[in-house]
């Protein structure tokens, strides 16, 4: 039976792409506005159109290079490889495109009907992403497995599709996040610090910029991420079960090819219950923000576990392999709680009241609470490896993170209203709609700040544990040639391989937030020149030069995103062809600590920094423009590169590093 039905899941895709198509429909549908405000919208639209067509060029070139090399290796693999490339490319473009669309319409439902009507709009514009993220998957790695999965030796051509997902997301999460952290450290700096100017304001040269860089980087950004995470979890399920023993499979499943199989069958699952979480919150759209999103995760999550349960009857999967499914569904909501507490609970506002004595309280504040909120994550984390290996074994570990993943229609959906419910907000503010609107964009984007800080905490528990999943494929690998093969701490070559692998995460962030520090240095230049000579721009009787700021963060982003692309995805290669496999797990093991440690502390410092910014300008301690508020600020700016562009660009590079390992396994 478990043959007969895996052509469903593609299709299964493009139904959720039908159903990301009539959303699409019904929201370009829905008033635009007129005037400035469309100017405005459409400003911001095609800023992001611009950055994304020139890192579509860039991309295509290295992907090109990429496959080349891979062609040579087997032909399959590499026309895997640039499927999986056009997939994350395709679902990050769609999904920013959309979210491009929704963020005024979210501003005039606003305006027109008010929070409820806005709320939806907003919401509904960020399930065009998360469905087309989950549907791509689907379409790419479930059309893959009707043609490869018949045999054991074949599966490996699926690895090339983890790569080429893998590489776009690097480039998307690095480059998004140097683009949309140099333009919004640029407009903070001078508009708040210097010119004393609100958020938003339209007489700033960057606040365009700003709002380009949440589409690009938050959207199609994390989309990227998240999709990269969600195929290789799939994907390192499948390669584990493929390297089975007879023995092993026949404690935990009738076959090989139902274990093979199952990782699909969740996610398909996952789908559908993800539709119906959105009708949840469709239907709780009259309560509370908080409360209609997180009613809509929880039913589909619900759901989804009893699901997964009759999933694995009809496959003929030990209940133990659910255990692991509830095991990393559970894991993933501690995560996100520990988060939320973090960024918006009381530690976040200990680092509000310690603004009260300056700027230097408020960052070791902040750096202390980055810090002590890696504990329970982490902790989460050791625990779900623990319990699922105990279940069933290093199959386990990655049927955790698909358990995990496979809601991922609605996790990217609450995650991507944010960026549109902030976008909203800000042409609220440049189009003078008045404080009502103001007040409505405001509570929706302070609800999107936690929701954001939620998805980088699930992002960053996924990425560990889909990376821990492709380690254990990798040492499978190696195994079926060399059954002596294993990673030993007593072994030196395995413990060079630590230390080396341990360097990296901190190379990468010094990296990008050197990016993000020069190309703000660049922003802040330019939004000093004009405010010297434009006669008239501060005095709001002049326009300022948009564009200017657009290209200085694209030509940033472009430039800076190469380094650490190559070395997540050469550092590999070089340590693997020299040192062999064994110093190349080890490096592994070393920089999947390292990034996952590296992931939470910058996120949440950051997350934690932004949002005592916010809880200050609600009134507390003095608020806006108070020396409490500018104390913030500049906690808000240094956090800004932290949680948006170094923090996240740890979980591409573990899962890149990780998936290019797995490739060249056989060479090994």
């Amino acid at each position: 039976m478990t043959e007969s039905i895996r052509i469903i899941v593609p299709f299964l895709g493009l139904f959720g792409l039908a159903c990301a198509w009539f959303i699409y429909t019904r929201i370009r549908r829905l008033p635009a506005g007129e005037g400035e405000i469309s100017d405005i919208a459409d400003q911001i639209h095609n800023g992001a159109m611009v950055f994304m067509k020139r890192e579509f060029k860039i991309l295509l070139v290295f992907a090109a290079l990429v496959g080349a090399i891979l062609w040579f290796k087997d032909h399959f693999e590499s026309m895997a490889f640039f499927l999986g490339a056009a997939s994350s490319g395709v679902a990050g473009f769609i999904g920013m495109y959309s979210a491009t669309k929704a963020n005024v319409r979210t501003t005039i439902a606003a305006y027109n009907k008010g929070a409820q009507e806005a709320l939806r709009t907003a919401f509904f514009g960020g399930t065009i992403m998360g469905l087309t993220v989950a549907s791509m998957g689907l379409i790419g790695v479930g059309g893959l497995f009707v043609f490869f999965g018949d045999s054991e030796h074949d599966i490996h051509i699926i690895h090339g599709f983890a790569m080429g997902a893998s590489l776009v997301a690097i480039f998307f999460r690095v480059g998004g996040g140097i683009f949309t952290k140099a333009a919004d450290v640029g407009a903070d700096l001078v508009g708040k610090l210097e010119s004393g100017i609100p958020e938003d304001d339209p007489r700033n040269p960057g606040v365009i910029a700003d709002n380009v860089g949440d589409n690009v980087g938050d959207v199609a950004g994390m989309g990227s991420d998240l999709f990269e995470s969600y195929c290789n979890a799939q994907i390192a399920s499948m390669a584990i079960a493929a390297t089975m023993t007879s023995g092993m499979v026949s404690e935990i499943a009738e076959s090989s090819y139902s274990l093979m199989f199952l990782p699909l069958a969740l996610t398909s699952s996952g789908l559908i219950c993800s539709l119906l979480g959105m009708i949840v919150v469709r239907v709780a759209a009259n309560m509370e923000p908080a409360k209609a999103l997180r009613s809509g995760t929880i039913s589909a999550t619900v759901i989804f576990i009893i699901v997964a349960y009759f999933v694995m009857q009809a496959l003929g999967v030990s209940n133990m392999v659910w255990m692991c499914v509830l095991a990393g569904s559970f894991g993933g909501t501690i995560i996100g709680l520990a988060t939320e507490y973090y960024t918006g609970g009381q530690p976040m506002r200990d680092i509000a009241k310690s603004s009260q004595t300056g700027v230097a309280t408020v960052m070791i504040s902040g750096l202390a609470t980055g810090m002590q909120s890696v504990v329970v994550p982490v902790l989460t984390v050791a625990g779900i490896l623990m319990l699922t290996s105990t279940l069933a074994g290093l199959y386990g570990v990655g049927i955790a993170a698909v358990g995990m993943l496979s809601t991922i229609g609605i996790t990217m959906s609450i995650d991507a209203y944010g960026p549109i419910a902030d976008n909203a907000g800000g042409i609220a503010e440049m189009a003078g709609l008045g404080k009502r609107t103001r007040d409505i964009t405001d509570s929706l984007d302070e609800v999107g700040n936690t929701t954001a800080a939620i998805g980088k905490g699930f992002a960053i528990g996924a990425a560990a544990l889909a990376s821990l999943a492709i380690i254990a494929a990798y040492v499978n690998v190696v195994r079926a040639k060399h059954e002596e093969f294993s990673l030993e701490l007593s072994d030196p070559t395995v413990l060079t391989g630590v230390f080396i692998g341990g360097i990296l995460p901190f190379l990468v962030s010094s990296i990008t937030m050197n990016a993000v520090g020069s190309a703000a240095a660049e922003m802040i230049e330019e939004i000093r020149r004009q405010f010297r000579e434009i006669p008239g721009l501060l005095d709001g009787n002049a326009k300022p030069d948009s564009a200017r700021c657009i290209d200085i963060a694209t030509e940033a982003a472009i430039r800076k995103m190469f380094l650490p692309a190559a070395i997540a995805v050469l550092s590999p290669v070089v340590v693997g062809l020299t040192f062999g496999p064994a110093t190349l797990g080890g490096m592994l093991v070393g920089a999947l600590l390292g990034c996952v440690l590296m992931a939470l502390l910058m996120a949440n410092a950051g997350g934690a920094w932004d949002n005592a910014k916010k809880y200050i300008e609600q009134g507390h301690f003095g608020g806006k423009n108070s020396p409490s508020h500018r104390a913030c600020v500049v906690g808000d700016t240094v956090g800004d590169p932290l949680k948006d562009t170094s923090g996240p660009s740890m979980n591409i590079l573990i899962n890149v590093m990780a998936i290019v390992a797995l490739v060249i396994a056989p060479l090994l």
